[in-house]
């Protein structure tokens, strides 16, 4: 373990500047830029303002550092092994950080988390697994056991702000599609007592201002949501949206300061999500945020900080949305708040890029604040809010100069059915947008998932070597609404894969791309979108590039980490289709159509995509006489983590589009 604590030490510590990752046509791609990892991913400022929490990237494991920040002294680290990542963590008061886990077997893998929680002090001292399914008993000749011993998962719901000992936590017992319930759990014992319990399978909760659970949303097997509401605690629950009967689903944000209104995410039967005002005394709803075109991306909340999820909202009070409609853009309940004056003041002192708070002091006297854009991987700066004085802090990633970056440009578009596209044109810099080899890049998921405007390591990399890079968001992409996302149901292959062409033909009739020089290249979903792509439309892609993708669609259903519980089948069946229905789909069936060469990459430890999927596609291709390369690793997942193999994966792909676009290799 030592050695990752001195890794771990070094990439905070250290500030080492590297001339700029940037590139064009005419000179080869720093690829190894692209592949260093963050100096960090998430940091935190204690209540107290004394402390920073900051979790850092190892090859294949994340790491929690936490340092004064007077002198910026290491005070305490925590890291588990190979492919165990700190997920999340909390400042549950001054002194103390609540951890959360996950695993991951792939740089491109959702995080699974483990469910398990860990309590460590700012100064090191005290570290403690508080609930898991590790967590050992003091052996049976001890009476005082203060951690329940059982096979449970459990997730932060409330970090309880007037309460420095006690956080409010969900608990799944390990079953399939279980019933969950509410529990109060102590911060340093673990010790945990029973506040609610759950009227709906794979429930999350929701806290008042006081504590108080008051909302339960959930599913079962069958993945249709209900959401419950209780007046206070011991009440009975009550059924207030079933998504079988309105056909759309809510899910509860928060609370007002007063707790006489709940702010609910509500889905719309066309169009994107609303957040509503819920009177919980009348049950009227009233519309305080909508947008014509996307929905709320996160929410923003009373101190500033913007939320990703819903999870551990209690005590904090939603006050407006953070929009992704082309560039971020913020909106709120109420425009003269002093959030919102705050926040327009923000974006105009660091214009042209996304802003936002990410951590306070109880005080509300010093914030920090994360400004990034499509240039930027992130600069953090210290706030002090009453002065309204900003200091520069640290960057993610000062390698790179944002000057020297290529921009990303939102598009639209409209499909063959007259549906509305979105998504992203990426040019590389100081060149006409004329006549360009493109690459297009469809993302992976897909449901619910989503380009947006950031940084994109792939996006600026092809960008570097001379390529317009194209990435749609073909319907049953989030961030639309539900409408638009349902749309992609059971469309692999169909009208998810016309939209991808239709986003390809758009570039040609823009003038942007040479109709002559355009290759499609994605991961995961995007793997086989774009090996699709090649055998649908032989004459508009020179080239397809697939990494650790899917091409067997039927396999599906007995292959990999999706269909092994009930929901997952269920899912499986909704959105990509019955097993006898998906082999005329499925590009291994394809592959005498394919009329160009082919670039696989995929990893032996892959739970998501399980490397057999490659290795079918391979040998059908190389039966059907199509020109294939590929490149495997044993000991990788779904997405490679190993820095080495990442750069020789992009330095082979760089040099496959090389030779059939003509762009820049990698140095």
């Amino acid at each position: 373990m030592t050695k990752w604590i001195h890794v771990a030490v070094k990439a905070i510590l250290l500030c080492v500047c590297f001339a700029a990752a940037s590139a064009d046509a005419a000179n080869d791609v720093d690829v190894g830029a692209f592949v260093r990892k963050d100096k960090f991913d998430d940091i935190k400022l204690s209540p107290g303002g004394d402390y920073y929490a900051a979790t850092v990237r190892l090859e294949d494991r994340t790491a929690l550092a936490i340092m004064l920040r007077s002198g910026n002294k290491l005070t305490a680290h925590f890291v588990l092994g190979k492919n165990t990542h700190v997920s999340g963590f909390w400042w549950v008061n001054p002194e103390r950080v609540l951890i959360s886990i996950s695993e991951k077997y792939g740089a491109l893998d959702e995080p699974q988390p483990t469910g398990e929680l860990y309590g460590i002090n700012a100064d090191g001292t005290k570290l403690e697994m508080l609930v898991g399914y590790r967590v050992q008993s003091r052996g049976a000749g001890t009476r005082i056991q203060p951690k329940k011993v059982e096979d449970v998962a459990a997730f932060l719901v409330d970090t309880l702000p007037g309460d420095d000992k006690n956080v409010i936590i969900s608990v799944w017992p390990f079953s399939e599609d279980p019933y969950t319930r509410a529990e109060r759990m102590d911060v340093y014992s673990g010790r945990r007592t029973q506040v609610a319990r759950a009227p709906i399978r794979r429930a999350s909760f929701v806290t008042d201002n006081a504590g108080t659970v008051r909302f339960a949303s959930g599913a079962g097997s069958d993945n249709i949501r209900k959401l419950y509401y209780r007046p206070g605690e011991g009440a009975e629950w009550m059924l207030i949206n079933d998504e079988s009967a309105t056909g759309i689903g809510e899910y509860a944000i928060g609370f007002s300061a007063d707790d006489r209104i709940a702010y609910l995410l509500s889905e719309q039967r066309k169009g994107p999500d609303i957040i509503v005002a819920y009177d919980v005394d009348s049950g009227q709803r009233k519309t305080v945020l909508q947008d014509a075109t996307v929905d709320p991306h996160a929410i923003i909340y009373s101190d500033g900080v913007v939320g990703l999820d819903t999870d551990a909202t209690g005590g904090r009070v939603p006050v407006g949305a953070l929009y992704l409609d082309g560039r971020p853009r913020t909106a709120f309940f109420d425009k003269e708040a002093k959030e919102a004056i705050l926040q327009r003041e923000l974006e105009q002192a660091f214009a042209g890029h996304t802003v936002g708070i990410t951590s306070i002091t109880a005080d509300g006297g010093t914030a920090l604040v994360e400004m990034s854009s499509d240039r930027n991987p992130g600069d953090f700066y210290l706030f002090r809010i009453n002065e309204r004085k900003a200091d520069y802090l640290l960057s993610r990633r000062d390698w790179f100069d944002p000057e020297a970056m290529a921009e990303s440009k939102p598009v639209q578009l409209v499909a063959r059915d007259g549906s509305p596209l979105h998504g992203y044109l990426t040019l590389p810099r100081g060149v006409e947008p004329r006549n360009l080899p493109l690459v297009v890049l469809p993302h992976g998921g897909p449901f619910g998932v989503r380009d947006m405007w950031h940084f994109d390591d792939e996006a600026q990399m092809l960008a570097g070597a001379g390529y317009a890079v194209l990435q749609p968001n073909f319907r049953g992409s989030g961030g639309y609404g539900r409408t638009f996302r349902e749309a992609g149901a059971r469309q692999w292959g169909l009208a998810m894969q016309d939209d991808v062409t239709d986003a390809t033909k758009w570039a040609i009739q823009q003038g942007i791309a040479d109709p002559l020089r355009i290759c499609i290249y994605g991961a995961s979903y995007g793997a086989y979108a774009a090996v699709t792509g090649a055998a649908k439309e032989p004459g508009l892609y020179r080239c397809a590039a697939g990494y650790v993708g899917v091409y067997d669609l039927p396999m599906m259903h007995t292959r990999g980490d999706v269909q092994r519980r009930g929901s997952g089948d269920t899912y499986l069946n909704q959105w990509i289709g019955p097993r006898n229905e998906l082999a005329a789909v499925s590009p291994v069936n394809m592959a005498d159509r394919i009329k160009v060469p082919v670039f696989l990459a995929a990893g032996g430890e892959d739970e998501r995509a399980p490397v057999q999927h490659t290795e079918i596609m391979e040998r059908r291709l190389k039966a059907a006489g199509v020109p294939v390369e590929s490149l495997y690793y044993k000991t990788e997942g779904h997405g490679f983590y190993m820095e080495a193999n990442q750069r020789e994966y992009y330095t082979k792909l760089l040099d496959f589009f090389h030779r059939h676009l003509g762009g820049a290799k990698a140095k």
